[in-house]
């Protein structure tokens, strides 16, 4: 994946719900915990933002949403996407300066950091 994956302009939102419905399979095969994504158009363009994004060298974004819209599932496959590996910090009361940079050493520089 990742930097096999050409970026390529689609013709049709009908060829890119093909090839996001591969993706997702893809990824579906290759991670244990499954998605069960329901893939419409405002799907489609929020995750060829995500995707174009991480892409981009130090690209990063905040992603705004209500709880249940979709954010970290996107972020997971956009990244499985790039073929980068997800790493979610475990962050309690006592989480603070210290252990966030640890948590920035141990994801490594092809992390997708989900906070």
């Amino acid at each position: 994946m990742g930097e096999d994956r050409m970026y390529q302009e689609v013709d049709s939102i009908d060829e890119l719900y093909k090839i996001v419905e591969q993706c997702l399979e893809e990824y579906n095969q290759t991670h244990k915990t499954q998605m069960n994504l329901v893939i419409f158009r405002y799907v489609l363009e929020h995750l060829v933002r995500i995707s174009r994004i991480l892409k981009q060298p130090g690209g990063n974004a905040l992603l705004v949403g209500v709880g249940g819209s979709g954010r970290q599932s996107l972020s997971r496959l956009a990244a499985s996407i790039a073929d980068f590996h997800v790493f979610q910090p475990e962050i309690s009361k006592s989480y603070g300066l210290p252990e966030w940079r640890e948590d920035i050493k141990v994801s490594g520089d092809s992390a997708l950091n989900l906070w």
